[in-house]
């Protein structure tokens, strides 16, 4: 870590979350890396708040993990609550695509479902390579601004109001094509 460079505290309990997970497996880095396609470089800065992950990269290590990206942060809480007030919610924001994500459910990592609030810069645009769980179960209502989704090489405009329903097996991209900021939930149940 850079002297004089403030670690935030979500990407410090997220970074020993991710080493933890490592380390039950019994993983090194390079095993980790292998599984994922993400660089030992990186995992190791990850794992010790020297960056703060991407999305994709969470993705990806989420899949590697057999876990959500919900369940993941969740894990970085303390005790699930029944209850989570607004502005109790865990926001994460991936800095350099433009992409923040705001935990709505109370986070419970033995429950399916989970409800996402997504927002997405204009001109913002993320791909993931693999879902983190194969035949997840996705529902995105569009609120405010415009998003396209790719999903089994299928792309879909929505606008706001509309509301797309799939099972995400691969590769998925979510790129916020109108003039402002996409806002939307995403419904995420587990198979």
């Amino acid at each position: 870590m850079k002297q004089g460079v403030e670690v935030d505290p979500v990407d410090a309990r997220l970074g020993a979350r991710l080493a933890a997970l490592r380390t039950e497996r019994g993983w090194s880095l390079g095993e980790v890396a292998e599984r994922s396609g993400v660089s030992k470089s990186t995992l190791s800065r990850a794992e010790r708040a020297e960056i703060s992950p991407t999305a994709s990269l969470l993705n990806r290590l989420c899949g590697v993990y057999g876990r959500t990206m919900s369940q993941l942060l969740s894990e970085v809480e303390s005790e699930p609550a029944l209850l989570v007030r607004a502005a109790e919610q865990q926001v994460w924001a991936d800095r350099a695509s433009g992409f923040v994500r705001r935990s709505v459910s109370p986070p419970h990592p033995g429950l399916r479902g989970e409800l996402v609030e997504g927002r997405l810069a204009a001109g913002a645009d993320i791909a993931y390579d693999r879902p983190p769980v194969p035949g997840l179960e996705q529902h995105i209502w569009v609120l405010e601004g415009e998003l396209d989704v790719t999903a089994q090489d299928a792309e879909h405009h929505l606008e706001a109001g509309d509301c797309l329903r799939l099972r995400v097996w691969g590769p998925t991209r979510f790129r916020c094509t109108g003039t402002g900021e996409a806002r939307y939930v995403l419904a995420v149940v587990l198979p």
